[in-house]
């Protein structure tokens, strides 16, 4: 039944979805299920879950996410993509492929089950947050779930192995976007004209000197990627605007550094007479694995509980959204030395990880 978790992956592999609009591979996880001892039902557009009740008074959850990228594919594998411009470049064929075999393994063994069991095979984690809306249902306080728990194929991480760790794992995310308006004259009239470019160079180099000015121990990244300003080489700029990320772990963090990006915007259009307008998006909350459970569940597995990852990553994920209403904890599954995640190029050749991943959630199953 293991190998199972291999089959799923190669045909999820080759029908990637984008968004919630996953037509093929919600049809393909309800015809897998289908058959099996459980309700099967979509709460949100894109979304499939599926219920196995064991009359107990608690409820574990497991979620995968099964949309995909708009990249093309250029791995080579015989099981590639078939629809083009789109592709599994971040793994989530393999996460749904191994909860639909721990689904398979919970019907096999349900007799054996401690508590009730929830899978939730949910969409859009790489767009807009497909957790959210999930969670806005009530579907987890619905079924009583008391503990909720996730896994993510990594590269770079030794193949086969779990790593975890209490508290931070993946960093908040939020879209920044400045956008600085001032008034464009031909170089001859400079002086009657309100550089929109020199604010923006400015805006930039003061944005980084306050992020840059926290205390060392509270981990951020902060970058403009992109910096868009005038139309012609000989008059000033107009309109400035800086697109860039920030991210974070703490929330006390998130607001000092949200408060300062805003406080310079308005200081700078006093200085400059440039409006000055900073837009942070509301992104997706930290990965913060519940410090109890995971003692728990490490305390429980023995030998067989996850390797202890050394610093959180700077990645974002919206399985962060699950965290805020029940306790959970995050996996990472190692896959070796592969492509990067979201590469045109990202597989892993050692399809035997899977199985390992599948193994490790079972038991993390049956501690519930």
């Amino acid at each position: 039944m293991f190998h199972n978790a291999v089959i799923h992956r190669r045909a999820l592999h080759r029908i990637p979805e984008l968004d919630n609009r996953l037509p093929e591979t919600v049809q393909y996880v309800r015809t897998a299920l289908t058959g099996l001892h459980c309700r099967i039902f979509s709460p949100v557009t894109g979304s499939i879950c599926a219920y196995f009740d064991a009359g107990k008074p608690e409820t574990v959850a497991f979620r995968a996410d099964m949309d995909a990228l708009p990249v093309e594919e250029r791995s080579g594998v015989p099981y590639a993509s078939v629809h083009s411009g789109c592709m599994h470049a971040c793994g989530h064929d393999g996460h749904t492929a191994m909860m639909l075999t721990l689904a398979e393994l919970v019907d096999a063994r349900r007799s054996e089950l401690p508590g009730n069991v929830l899978f939730l095979f949910q969409p859009a984690e790489e767009t807009t947050g497909g957790a959210r809306p999930l969670c806005e249902t009530g579907i987890l306080q619905a079924h009583r779930v008391s503990r909720i728990f996730g896994m993510h194929l990594w590269p770079g991480l030794e193949a086969g192995k779990v790593f975890t760790r209490p508290g931070p794992l993946m960093a908040r995310a939020n879209e920044v976007t400045v956008t600085i308006t001032g008034k464009s004259v031909h170089l001859s009239r400079a002086v009657q004209g309100i550089d929109a470019l020199t604010a923006g160079a400015e805006y930039l180099r003061r944005a980084y000197a306050a992020v840059d000015s926290l205390p060392p121990d509270e981990p951020r990244a902060f970058l403009f990627g992109k910096m868009n300003s005038g139309s012609v080489r000989n008059a000033v700029s107009g309109k400035t605007v800086l697109e860039g990320s920030l991210r974070t772990y703490r929330e006390e963090t998130y607001s000092v550094c949200r408060n300062r990006l805003t406080e310079l915007g308005e200081t700078l259009a006093w200085e400059t007479g440039c409006a000055v307008e900073v837009d942070i998006n509301e992104g997706y909350p930290a990965v913060w694995n519940h410090e109890a459970l995971y003692e728990t569940i490490c305390a429980a597995l023995g030998e067989h509980a996850p390797d202890l990852l050394d610093a959180p990553v700077l990645a974002a994920e919206d399985f962060s959204y699950y965290q805020k209403f029940v306790p959970g904890v995050f996996f990472f599954l190692g896959l070796g030395q592969t492509p990067e995640l979201h590469a045109p190029e990202f597989c892993f050749d050692d399809e035997r990880v899977l199985p390992r991943g599948v193994d490790f959630l079972y038991r993390l199953l049956m501690l519930a």
